[in-house]
């Protein structure tokens, strides 16, 4: 019986020493400016889609997902409820609007496709100006 006592007692003593060996582990976070300051750093805090019943956990998702919070196939659709809103996202303004601002289809709302085709549009008065000055001026020699 005291052998039986012996093995009890030392596969408790093992038992025991792997208990001790996890307790001793420890994890240093390395980040951030040492005070425990989260500025400069999101990685440490979770994202989440805002979409209505998604919620799906973005802290694997590419960071442009992360940053704007929407997960890919929302910053895709062309209809999201967002706060109970029926929404879309807008590729140039990088967040949700109402989908009566947008044209059809499209993936930017009105008011910045309107901004983006103005700055991309030359304006007519000085190419015509430039072309009839080369014409005076040729007629003059």
């Amino acid at each position: 019986m005291d052998n039986e006592n012996k093995e009890e007692e030392s596969s408790e003593g093992e038992a025991m020493d792997g208990v001790e060996m996890v307790q001793k582990i420890r994890i240093k976070l390395v980040g951030g400016d040492g005070e425990g300051s989260r500025t400069g750093s999101s990685s440490s805090t979770q994202s989440f889609c805002q979409a209505d019943e998604c919620g799906l956990n973005l802290n694997m998702a590419k960071s442009y997902h992360r940053r704007h919070k929407v997960c890919e196939r929302h910053s895709k659709a062309p209809v999201v409820l967002v706060s109970s809103i029926r929404q879309r996202f807008c590729q140039q303004c990088s967040k949700f609007h109402e989908v009566a601002q947008f044209d059809e289809n499209k993936r930017s709302c009105r008011k910045t496709l309107a901004g983006h085709n103005e700055r991309r549009r030359k304006p007519s008065t000085d190419m015509s100006l430039g072309d009839d000055h080369h014409l005076t001026h040729g007629h003059l020699n």
